[in-house]
């Protein structure tokens, strides 16, 4: 029977798509419109009147209950769409963070390509042959370039002051600076030694083709080490802050 009941003509709405459309906000009130005109206590002499009534007030519970589960159903969907999108599509912060990356890791190959064409240029036609990375007949002494880097905080480093620290331990051939927000990094083509930079902003020195050990040694010294780059890298790091700690000793005794 109740299939039978068109429940938004009870309340005195339109049906079919334009009922299916209405608000919960407009069922309400054409449920209180409705009840007004209705309600047994203003047709007392209506024998069905309270049949009515009930018959008003069930239609009006169908239609609220519909209207909660549609809002439900929407609100489920809207969810499962927003979960599809926080799955498929990174954090701004990260993917900025990435492509950031990826620009300095790109600038800085073009700029080792521009020292190999600029060694292209100045290498004598004799010292062509000799030990290094060979990129269309232009050797490049990949022991001579060293790649700094540096946190963006104290006192930051311009080429020039680069060139002028690494001056102190020999010729420099060439300094390219690439930097991000966070941290700075060049490289430099030049023969070195031991080098810190500013105490209130140290640098840290590595040289851009890692060490490699024979395997003949490393059997003889004992077991293969499973991170042999890493290693070089820390003895350099562990080194570069020895000399800082002796430096800020030496100039902490000066001050007193």
């Amino acid at each position: 029977m109740d299939a039978e009941v068109d429940h938004y003509t009870v309340l005195g709405l339109p049906s079919g798509k334009e009922g299916a459309a209405l608000t919960d906000q407009e069922i309400n009130k054409a449920y209180r419109s409705k009840a007004r005109e209705l309600h047994p206590d203003k047709r007392h002499n209506d024998p069905n009147a309270h049949a009515n009534f009930l018959k008003l007030q069930t239609s009006e519970n169908k239609l609220n209950r519909k209207g909660q589960k549609d809002s439900k159903r929407r609100k489920m969907m809207s969810d499962l769409e927003e979960k599809e999108r926080s799955v498929f599509s990174l954090d701004p912060t990260v993917r900025a963070r990435e492509e950031e990356e990826m620009i300095i890791a790109q600038k800085l190959k073009d700029e080792i390509n521009k020292i190999r064409a600029m060694h292209k240029k100045t290498m004598p036609d004799n010292a062509k042959g000799k030990e290094g990375i060979d990129v269309e007949g232009v050797t490049l002494d990949m022991e001579k370039i060293v790649k700094v880097s540096w946190e963006k905080v104290g006192n930051d480093y311009t080429a020039e002051g680069l060139r002028e620290i690494f001056e102190e331990f020999g010729g420099v051939e060439d300094v390219v600076i690439k930097s991000s927000k966070k941290k700075g990094s060049a490289l430099v083509v030049a023969t070195i030694g031991n080098v810190l930079g500013n105490l209130s902003n140290p640098l840290l020195v590595l040289p851009l083709q890692p060490v490699v050990f024979s395997g003949e040694k490393n059997e003889a010294d004992g077991p293969k080490s499973s991170n042999l780059v890493g290693a070089g890298y820390q003895a350099r790091e562990d080194s570069i802050l020895e000399k800082m700690r002796k430096a800020a000793a030496r100039r902490q005794k000066c001050d007193t």
